[in-house]
Parts: structure tokens; C-alpha cells; sequence
């Protein structure tokens, strides 16, 4: 999806209706959703492509011009007229939101639709063999149950690690995966659970349920301010949150996702994978807006913090 920031001073109320006026100074534009995952890929130096669904509106164009420009292979973007690209507008001002507007359709891609995106998902997989395969799922229709299950089908064939940040919709339709990471409000809505306190035999009680429904490997669900956990089965962990300066969270839980892949895919350490995910989605929320992680500043702080 596209995120559109337009950034504006506020001095008065409107006399039209009790709302700001935003004298407008500047647009910005950047690559947003599953495109900001690909985008902190990169930025930590992985080789990212990325396969979904956009229009062929002025939108559409402005976003694969923003992936060329970042280094991401668009060969596997599927463009089609029945559908718009999804953009989130933000009006900001000192670096506050003061509104998003989203321009986007949210419902199921149709069959044929659906058949063409495996076509170009396979086609990926034969060219570009990739270590590991996110699932980044917004809830915009791209990922249905469908798709879900026989791309799941492919990759456990070819033994490619496969990580999920899942969306209310198809919770538990990720059977099979390696790292299943939701957000804790993401698994007490999913599973229906109270988690009365967090605590490490609270959360190693949602990872058996988890387990039951989707046969994964390893749950790691992130806890807001306090840190993240995982659970293989064998080991479980929670990991404390660092003390940051908080500007902005959008975009957080893309970083997160995007590092504890990689450092899992590559070293199969998942408190590892958790420690520099935690670390990488703390300094990203110093920023104002989503924003890739330094890949320099990360080693630098888990060199500082991992010890």
C-alpha cells in the first residue's frame, strides 16, 4: 500500500465547522504495508521481492516506481483494473496526526485473481529460491484462505521457512508455518482467549492453543511496552522492552517482522531472531512515520544491549 503524508501547520480553527485549518506546506509519499516489510528487508541488505496485488491507477504506478527506487523487485507485482491501490493519507502537524483518509477495497480477490498471484508466486520461487517467505496479512483481501493454503502447501514442499503477521480474518489459516507472530490484542481476539496477565505461563498457554489450531513451529507474539515473547515447544522466553523515546509506532510491528525473519531464516536462533526484532522495533518508533530500520544503528545498539 502507499502512505501518503501531507504535512501542514495548524494556527486556527475553521469557521466553517470546529476543525483545524491545515495550511499545506508539502506532500511526501512512501511505500506502506507489506511494501514497508520489503523496505526494512532491504535495509538490513536482503535480497526482496515482493508479490501482490495493485491497481493500474496513478497510485499503482507511484508505488512501483517507490519499490524500484528502494531496490525491490516488482517482476512479481500483479496489476489489475478491478481493484484500486490502497493509499493511506495522513495529515500531519508538528509531527502529530491530525487525520488518515483511506482509499482502498478491502474485499476478496476474485478466482482468476487468485490463480494468476500463485502463477506469479511460483514463478518467484523458481527464479529468485528465497531463504524464507513473509506472509503480511492487512486484511485487504489479497490473502485469502485459498491462496493462504496452497502457497503454504508450496513452500513447505521446497522446505522454506515461512513467517506470518497475521490479521483478524484468516487467523488461523496459517497451518503449517514456521514463525507465527500476532500482537496480543491479535490473539486474545483470534482465539477468543482472556490473558488475565502476562506472564510466561500465560503466554506458553496461548502458544499450546495456537499449536493446536495451526501445527507451527514457533509463536512469537509482541507485547507492546512490555518487550515480546516466543515459544518453540522446548524453550520460552519474555523479552523487555528498552528504553526509548516514542514518537510514532505505525509501522513498528513491519520491522519487527522483517528482522526476526531474517536473523531467524539465517541463523535458526530464534531468542536471537526476538532480542534484535525487539530492538529494531523500539528504535524504529523514534521515528515519525513508518520508516525502515538502520541496519548500522541496530548492530550498533544490539553490540550495546546483547551482551
Amino acid at each position: 500500500m502507499l502512505d501518503t503524508y501531507w504535512w501542514g501547520q495548524v494556527d486556527r480553527i475553521s469557521p466553517e465547522a470546529p476543525v483545524p485549518v491545515v495550511s499545506l506546506q508539502r506532500k511526501e509519499h512512501r511505500v506502506g504495508g507489506a511494501a514497508n516489510v520489503a523496505l526494512n528487508t532491504v535495509a538490513l541488505g536482503a535480497q526482496t521481492s515482493i508479490v501482490s496485488v495493485i491497481g493500474t491507477d496513478a497510485d499503482g504506478v507511484l508505488l512501483k516506481s517507490l519499490f524500484e527506487e528502494q531496490h525491490i523487485d516488482t517482476k512479481y507485482l500483479l496489476s489489475t483494473d478491478t481493484r484500486i491501490t490502497t493509499n493511506k493519507t495522513r495529515v500531519m502537524s508538528r509531527n502529530q496526526q491530525m487525520m488518515r483518509l483511506d482509499a482502498e477495497i478491502t474485499t476478496p480477490i476474485t478466482t482468476d485473481i487468485e490463480q494468476a498471484l500463485l502463477q506469479k508466486f511460483i514463478a518467484c520461487l523458481d527464479a529468485q529460491k528465497p531463504d524464507v517467505v513473509i506472509f503480511e496479512d492487512y486484511d485487504k483481501g489479497v490473502l485469502t484462505s485459498s491462496i493462504i493454503k496452497e502457497a503454504i502447501a508450496i513452500c513447505t514442499e521446497r522446505n522454506i521457512v515461512m513467517s506470518v503477521d497475521p490479521k483478524k480474518n484468516n487467523f488461523l489459516a496459517y497451518n503449517g508455518v514456521t514463525l507465527f507472530k500476532p500482537n496480543l490484542k491479535e490473539v486474545k481476539e483470534g482465539l477468543q482467549l482472556p490473558i488475565p496477565a502476562v506472564t510466561l505461563e500465560n503466554l506458553k498457554l496461548v502458544h499450546a492453543q495456537l499449536q493446536k489450531y495451526l501445527a507451527h513451529q514457533i509463536s512469537l507474539i509482541t507485547l507492546s511496552e512490555k518487550g515480546m515473547f516466543f515459544d518453540t515447544g522446548e524453550i520460552a522466553k519474555i523479552i523487555p522492552t528498552h528504553v526509548r523515546s516514542i514518537a510514532d509506532v505505525s509501522g513498528a510491528g513491519d520491522t519487527v517482522i522483517a528482522v526476526a525473519s531474517l536473523v531467524y531464516a539465517a541463523t535458526k536462533n530464534i531468542e536471537l531472531a526476538t532480542e534484535m526484532a525487539n530492538i529494531a522495533g523500539g528504535l524504529v518508533c523514534e521515528e515519525v512515520g513508518t520508516a525502515a530500520i538502520n541496519k548500522t544503528r541496530l548492530l550498533s545498539e544490539c553490540k550495546l544491549l546483547l551482551v
